[in-house]
């Protein structure tokens, strides 16, 4: 599939026009991981946005050394890492394959440099990120309610 498909049926980028979305594409890359790869690790600083256009990844967080658990899973066309776009740019969680998963890999800067060029790009792009946090906070809403529920 082209990256232009993918972006177009992203969670983060499907209310860009073809224009638009043709102008991130641009400045996307490909990479495949494979299953156990680690993309970024809890605690870090991160300047780059993932959007998977097939696979499975993991988002784990890491309550202390030896304890990990996997909070929500990532799927086709979802994105994730959108840490990297709120100040202080640090992860809260560890993103890993959990499959074999291809992924774009979009450049913060250069998303915010082409937003700061094109501000009604910039705004449909951080719509869609703060659709993805707040679809991201429901769903760990509900599964603490589930695990409080179990108490």
């Amino acid at each position: 599939m082209d990256k232009l498909e993918v972006l177009k049926r992203s969670d983060l980028f499907r209310e860009l026009d073809n224009k638009q979305l043709k102008l991130v594409a641009k400045r996307s890359t490909a990479e495949v991981c494979e299953p156990g790869a680690i993309i970024y690790r809890q605690n870090t600083m991160l300047d780059r946005l993932y959007v998977i256009e097939y696979g499975l990844v993991g988002i784990i967080i890491e309550p202390c050394l030896l304890s990990q658990r996997q909070i929500q899973p990532a799927t086709k066309f979802e994105s994730f890492g959108w840490e990297a776009v709120i100040t202080p740019h640090m992860t809260i969680a560890t993103a890993k394959a959990i499959e074999t998963t291809k992924i774009l890999i979009l450049s913060w800067l250069e998303l915010f440099d082409l937003s700061y060029a094109n501000p009604r790009l910039g705004c449909k792009i951080y719509q869609g990120i703060v659709g993805v946090l707040v679809h991201r906070l429901h769903t760990a809403y509900v599964q603490c309610l589930g695990l409080t529920a179990q108490d």
